[in-house]
């Protein structure tokens, strides 16, 4: 069975953690685009933007490959929370979601130049926080070297010790849902022996 190659279109730890835990063998070249999208709706936002990454990492190669990239955003509250860039802009975030539901929703695009076909899809997760003391919120932004890095908090991290409750695909929380991706390749003609995985 001819074995295709996996271009992960995305420099996050998380989603390698992700890939790496199934053992799939893949590449990793990072968009060059911009984030930007003018998209309301949040689904549509990081579908929009999942797009435009893998868009950016077919015009960086020249051979064929299934392109894989994605974007995550934490919703709550009619707000769309990214990555933050001060540590009070994090605190506020924690705050306002103490003892709340937030929801984690990721916009995946597989985009396969083998068939030249493009499948945009999105996932959400409803995450509960338990009630956040004051102290407890500056220990996480003391103490969390990823804060920057991940939108709104580190689920996979420091933040852990918060979660109450989560309703939904698990692995959506941290950027990629690999149960989603092969059910969308398996609707584009593949099986999973059409991949490599480390032994």
């Amino acid at each position: 069975m001819e074995k295709v190659k996996v271009i992960l279109a995305s420099g996050s730890k998380q989603r390698k953690d992700i890939f790496e835990m199934i053992g799939l063998k893949y590449e990793v070249i990072t968009s060059l685009v911009d984030e930007n999208s003018t998209k309301e709706d949040p689904y549509e936002y990081v579908e929009e933007l999942s797009k435009g990454k893998a868009e950016s990492v077919t015009e960086q190669i020249n051979e064929k490959a299934i392109i894989i990239s994605a974007d995550t955003i934490v919703y709550f509250n009619g707000k769309k929370y990214e990555k933050p860039k001060t540590k009070e802009e994090v605190f506020k975030n924690m705050k306002d979601m103490s003892n709340k539901v937030n929801k984690i929703i990721t916009g995946i695009t597989i985009k396969d130049l083998y068939k030249d076909k493009t499948i945009t899809f999105s996932s959400s997760t409803d995450v509960k926080f338990r009630e956040l003391t004051d102290e407890e919120i500056n220990w996480y932004i003391e103490g969390e070297k990823r804060i920057f890095k991940c939108c709104g908090y580190v689920p996979l991290g420091k933040g852990a010790i918060f979660l109450d409750s989560v309703n939904g695909d698990y692995n959506t929380m941290f950027g990629i849902s690999p149960s989603l991706v092969f059910s969308k390749l398996k609707e584009l003609g593949y099986s999973i022996s059409n991949f490599e995985f480390v032994e």
